[in-house]
């Protein structure tokens, strides 16, 4: 696995996107997000789309091909230096397809944010663009607008990622030790998920995992993860982190299982790392070569996040 391109970071007055990928998004959330946006002068956009609900399945803003023709439009657009997507739940796997990856290639890297569902851009943008994203708070997420650690974490990624090439995020070890290699992962469900896809990556192999959930009973955590070991998915990973498994059920009977399905791979593996679908939750580039010291719960990046 090796270190993808690194899009430069934003400045006062750039100009954002944020559109719906995946499920639809309240109007209020929405504004709240754009004023916070507006607070650290940015000039956000809304994507035409970004409120629109699927005529038949309520699940979805709005239809697919509108959801992607906002997503392609921002991205492609020369004013526009970072996409950030409003919300998650589910969609971002049935828009893949209608990218146009050539036109989004040719447009250069810019900025991607977005979690939880958006795991299958991630995967899409390594596989196809080859550039580094942001898993972190989208715009128009509650934990994102009514949270003061998770926006100031984003505002200096993108703002001033050097003051924050070292994530430390008081997760402890569920197996110690250091490992090195290059940042992926996701929502666990979703990396399953993309399995065989021809938008994801073939494996972790060299690489530094991160793992997120919410709302999956333990049994289906462990039905991903035994997935993604009998695929060989897992094969020569580095080290893996471990962010929040929000509604997952008891936590001393998730962490028994992260233990049994990921301890047999001998590799340093921290826990509570404080990302994904929690309160204050940090922004983790992925793409970017670092350390993962599991003893002391920090990810140290041997660059910044952005140029």
């Amino acid at each position: 696995m090796t270190e993808l391109v690194r899009p430069s970071r934003l400045a006062p007055g750039a100009r954002v996107a944020v559109v719906a990928t995946s499920g639809p998004v309240p109007e209020e959330r929405l504004q709240a997000g754009l004023d916070v946006l507006s607070g650290w002068d940015l000039h956000p956009v809304a994507g035409p789309h970004v409120l629109d609900r699927h005529s038949e399945f309520a699940y979805l803003a709005g239809t697919d091909a509108d959801r992607a023709a906002d997503f392609q439009n921002a991205w492609c657009d020369p004013s526009v230096d970072a996409v950030l997507c409003a919300r998650g739940g589910y969609g971002a796997a049935r828009m893949v397809e209608l990218l146009d990856w050539e036109a989004m290639r040719a447009a250069g890297p810019k900025v991607l944010v977005g979690f939880s569902d958006v795991t299958a851009l991630h995967e899409a943008f390594a596989a196809r663009l080859g550039l580094v994203t942001l898993y972190g708070p989208m715009a128009a997420g509650i934990d994102f607008i009514k949270n003061a650690r998770a926006q100031e974490h984003l505002k200096a990624t993108l703002f001033a990622p050097e003051t924050v090439r070292t994530i430390a995020s008081g997760g402890t070890a569920l197996v110690p030790g250091r490992a090195r290699g290059v940042t992926l992962g996701g929502c666990l469900s979703l990396l399953a998920c993309e399995l065989g896809s021809a938008h994801a990556r073939a494996g972790a192999r060299g690489g530094l995992l991160c793992l997120e959930d919410v709302g999956e009973e333990t049994y289906r955590l462990d039905r991903c993860l035994t997935q993604l070991l009998r695929a060989g998915w897992l094969d020569g990973v580095r080290g893996v982190l471990l962010g929040s498994w929000e509604r997952c059920g008891p936590y001393e009977r998730v962490r028994a299982l992260l233990l049994d399905r990921l301890g047999g791979l001998g590799v340093p593996v921290v826990e509570e790392f404080g990302f994904g679908h929690c309160e204050g939750a940090l922004t983790v580039p992925f793409g970017v070569a670092a350390e993962l010291d599991a003893d002391a719960g920090t990810l140290t990046l041997d660059e910044p996040a952005l140029r």
